[in-house]
């Protein structure tokens, strides 16, 4: 029974005391401390461990770095989309206003040069929008916005910045009708600058013009400028009004077939000038009697 009271050897082996352990490596730290403070004998050591710990911490740090950055692109483009949507409502916001600003940059230019042709020309007028086209297919009319009251006359001249638009056929209180020159009644008498050659172009009532009444042998180029040559009565002269497009001569034929494009807008809604009617100059007035008779003259006058 001797063998009962015989205790069985430890499951494990057993070192040194816990409190034993710890003395000890607290000597090894303070050890280790001092010798590093005093001898800096630790800096290599120090740094070899800093170069393996840094990829570990990197890779320990790379979820949290993820999570950081996807915040913050989901972030901006949140703010990106909004900032997005206000830019697009500001620009519907302000695309009327820029599309009336451009169409009023425009319509102040062609009024400038509408002032300028006035100044140039030395004629006077008054610039009307044209409101509508006349309702009748076969003809080339256009309605302007002043008439009567604005002191308009039928047979007034209209011109635009680039030349001669039509001529005023119907005038009511409010508003005027202008006959295009490319209409097929209207005639404009011109000349072309180059030669001085005088002739009358018609229109076609397609947007096209003929010039009429031309030799055959007659120099015409294409090209040629016609002006009006104020023959009429009614037109200045000088006004551009179209450019020989086609000449065609045929010997059977006294007159040559000549084609003009227009030079004005006459198919563009736009603003026209209408010329003032010609001043025809008139005669000067006879000399006004002497009241008081020279002293001979009165001599004359008392000897009988």
């Amino acid at each position: 029974m001797a063998g009962i009271d015989h205790a069985p050897p430890p499951f494990f082996k057993r070192g040194p005391a816990p409190l034993a352990l710890l003395t000890f490596y607290l000597a090894i730290s303070l050890a280790l401390f001092v010798v590093d403070l005093r001898v800096q004998s630790l800096g290599l050591l120090r740094q070899s461990v800093a170069l393996v710990v840094d990829p570990v911490q990197r890779v320990a740090q790379m979820p949290g770095s993820l999570i950081d950055h996807a915040l913050a692109y989901l972030g901006d483009l949140q703010e990106m989309r909004a900032e997005n949507t206000r830019l697009k409502e500001s620009q519907l916001l302000t695309a009327p206003n820029l599309l009336r600003l451009e169409h009023l940059e425009v319509e102040n230019e062609r009024l400038r040069r509408l002032l300028a042709v006035r100044e140039r020309e030395k004629a006077g007028g008054q610039v009307a929008r044209i409101l509508y086209t006349a309702r009748d297919p076969f003809s080339r009319r256009v309605v302007i916005d002043k008439g009567q009251m604005a002191g308009l006359v039928a047979g007034q001249p209209a011109i635009d910045e680039a030349g001669v638009v039509g001529q005023v056929t119907r005038v009511f209180p409010f508003s005027a009708e202008i006959t295009l020159i490319t209409d097929k009644n209207q005639a404009v008498p011109v000349q072309i600058a180059r030669s001085g050659q005088r002739s009358v172009v018609f229109g076609r009532g397609d947007g096209q013009l003929d010039l009429r009444y031309i030799p055959a042998n007659a120099d015409v180029r294409i090209g040629d400028l016609l002006v009006t040559s104020g023959l009429d009565g009614i037109f200045l002269p000088g006004f551009p009004v179209a450019r020989v497009t086609a000449v065609e001569r045929d010997s059977a034929y006294a007159f040559a077939r000549i084609a003009a494009t227009p030079l004005a807008g006459v198919e563009n809604f736009a603003e026209v000038m209408v010329i003032a009617p010609r001043q025809e100059a008139l005669p000067p007035p006879p000399p006004a009697p002497d009241r008081h008779p020279a002293p001979h003259a009165a001599k004359k006058a008392g000897n009988p």
